[in-house]
């Protein structure tokens, strides 16, 4: 069975429908790319979902060691290369309310974050850079 149905709408915007939920998702060619930028680029979602993996993966392996988690909420900036164009560089920045956690915690959770499945299914040539807070 098919994870998702992609459209093309025209002028460079596609609609993506998840088949098992319908949840949508439109996509738009950047600015800077004969794009509109009016949505998530392809690659701003490559990189989003880069930080959406690390983030469920760390309440993965939180909950399957009975750690509570606070607060988490994180920056992404995603930085492009020419010839060829692609991503480049991912620059997250993960903040976490600090619960006390003691640094072997904060090894599990760093651990996590950079061996998640999205982290560990794209290129080497893409520099990863992973800051995790503690506020």
């Amino acid at each position: 069975m098919s994870t998702a149905k992609i459209i093309y709408s025209g002028e460079l915007r596609t609609e993506m429908t998840h088949i098992k939920s319908g949840n949508t998702v439109i996509t738009d060619a950047p600015t800077d790319n004969h794009g509109k930028g009016a949505a998530f680029s392809p690659t701003d979602l490559l990189s989003a979902s880069l930080v959406s993996c690390m983030i469920t993966i760390i309440g993965i392996k939180a909950s399957n060691a009975g750690l509570t988690l606070g607060k988490i909420s994180a920056d992404m900036t995603k930085v492009m290369a020419d010839s060829p164009r692609r991503v480049s560089e991912i620059k997250i920045y993960i903040q976490i309310e600090d619960l006390g956690y003691s640094e072997k915690e904060k090894d599990m959770i760093l651990r996590a974050a950079i061996n998640c499945p999205v982290a560990k299914s794209l290129h080497a040539d893409i520099n990863q850079q992973v800051e995790i807070h503690y506020v």
